[in-house]
């Protein structure tokens, strides 16, 4: 039989970085990204506990909540994402699953990153309507995703690892179209 070794690789290897004009395509942290369930009537007790355990409540609707490196981040109806390991103290008020192979984690950054990600999602990205601080989930594309604002001119996108490729290229022509129409 022969002798097989394993070795992770990130959904993007070999991909990133793409540069276009004023924004920089690339790879997010490798963190642990864990999605956080409440069971049905625990929601307040699950905040209670995230906060006592990670300093951060379960995030409203569109919201994220920070401390230092950890993250929660709302996912969808009754559900974050936690970017750390969740404490053990989380488990009898949600369901716990790791999500960390599952995902592409991509860091779209630049002046006109904003007006990349309007040729991609059919959202309002302006500051009043998404902020700094705040996680929607949309279509890019034709992908789901989830994205973050993590920043002016800053945001994090989160696509299934299966479209790491698809995501990648998309978004690097986009920025290439926002490029070449700022150069005429």
């Amino acid at each position: 039989m022969a002798d097989i070794t394993l070795s992770h690789r990130s959904p993007a290897a070999g991909l990133l970085p793409e540069v276009g004009g004023t924004v920089t395509l690339s790879e997010g942290s490798q963190t642990p990204i864990w999605a956080v369930m409440p069971y049905r009537g625990q929601t307040k007790a699950l905040s209670d506990a995230m906060q006592t355990a990670h300093g951060v409540a379960f995030p409203a609707p569109g919201a994220i909540e920070a401390n230092g490196d950890l993250r929660a981040v709302w996912s969808g109806l009754d559900q974050c994402f936690l970017f750390g390991a969740p404490d053990e103290a989380l488990k009898p008020y949600a369901a716990l699953v790791d999500q960390s192979d599952s995902w592409t984690h991509l860091v779209l950054d630049g002046a006109d990153a904003r007006a990349v990600l309007a040729r991609l999602v059919p959202v309002d990205l302006s500051d009043s309507a998404f902020p700094p601080g705040h996680a929607i989930r949309s279509g890019l594309g034709h992908m789901n995703a989830l994205i973050l604002r993590t920043g002016p001119e800053r945001f994090e996108i989160l696509v299934f690892r299966s479209m790491a490729a698809t995501a990648v290229h998309e978004i690097a022509r986009a920025m290439r179209m926002v490029a070449a129409r700022a150069a005429l």
